[in-house]
């Protein structure tokens, strides 16, 4: 289930998109048999990627040492998005239980989230974690909208908010609430800035697809601004990381779309099906991968991911 695969490659929209890539690289499949993919986390110290196949009710693993892939975890109740935090730990979204996990370096499971003011999350989708050790997720509702990824259920909290769960604490607070489905996020390089999308068209055709930027404050607890930073020209804007120089990689239904630090579509990826979530990673943190529909796909580029520690 390997190989480079014809009719992809890179679409250049801006001259500057040139530099980003590699002329003669391809997008090349590592495995398919997934029926929808989220959440690639790549484990440095390991060698090898975890993300998620929602409806399966499965995490998988492929190994970069010999393009092996099994299964990480399952039931992994219905994990969507994925990330890895400042010691190696596996952070977890799980649509089913309604609650964000870390997964202890001897495997058992701690519970990061699973209630904000006394109610239900509704289903945590994506997850980042700040160099202070917080953790930042998204929670919308499609986990309980219906069964096919989690569990049909009402909304305790009325409402899908971005919360943060202090390093210390443990408090959970709700750090952005007006958003009708907030979805992937990420933190700038310099973590001065937090991009976070929204995929409210997904139920709404007049709904919102596009990914919002806020600031972040100077003791790392609260954002402010929120202005639409881009639009998504096909589909949605699902999952997305930064690059070193501070470009956007995002998944689209046409592929992976790479936005410059203003916000402007400068290329694309293009890709044989829809992208979930994507993330950085390989020894220099140059090679993209991507968690199609129904696939894992990797690219090498001429940029750089974020390095998490």
């Amino acid at each position: 289930m390997y190989g480079v695969l014809d009719g992809t490659g890179f679409e250049v929209i801006e001259k500057e998109f040139e530099a980003c890539f590699i002329g003669h690289a391809r997008v090349e499949r590592l495995w398919t048999g997934a029926r929808w993919s989220e959440g690639p986390a790549w484990f440095a110290a390991g060698r090898y990627l975890v993300w998620s196949d929602i409806p399966n009710n499965r995490l998988m693993r492929w190994d970069d040492t010999d393009g092996s892939v099994s299964v990480f975890r399952q039931p992994s109740n219905n994990a969507n998005g994925n990330t890895v935090d400042r010691q190696g730990r596996l952070v977890s979204c799980e649509h089913l239980t309604r609650r964000v996990t870390r997964t202890e370096h001897d495997g058992s499971i701690t519970v990061l989230a699973d209630a904000w003011q006394g109610k239900h999350l509704n289903s945590p989708n994506d997850v980042v974690v700040k160099s202070d050790g917080s953790i930042w997720f998204t929670d919308p509702s499609y986990g309980i909208m219906m069964d096919y990824e989690g569990e049909r259920a009402e909304s305790e909290i009325g409402a899908c908010h971005v919360y943060r769960v202090d390093p210390t604490s443990g408090e959970v607070t709700a750090v952005a609430t007006d958003f009708v489905k907030p979805n992937g996020l990420a933190f700038s390089p310099d973590e001065s800035a937090l991009y976070i999308s929204d995929t409210g068209i997904t139920h709404d055709p007049e709904g919102p697809a596009h990914i919002r930027r806020f600031r972040v404050s100077n003791d790392g607890k609260t954002l402010s601004g929120g202005e639409v930073f881009a639009n998504c020209s096909a589909g949605l804007f699902d999952g997305f990381r930064p690059d070193r120089e501070g470009r956007i990689w995002s998944s689209a239904a046409d592929g992976i779309h790479c936005l410059n630090p203003q916000g402007d579509l400068i290329g694309k990826v293009d890709m044989p099906e829809m992208v979930g979530n994507v993330c950085f990673g390989g020894a220099k943190l140059n090679r993209l991968f991507a968690a199609g529909t129904s696939s894992l796909y990797a690219i090498y580029l001429n940029v750089n991911g974020v390095s998490p520690v």
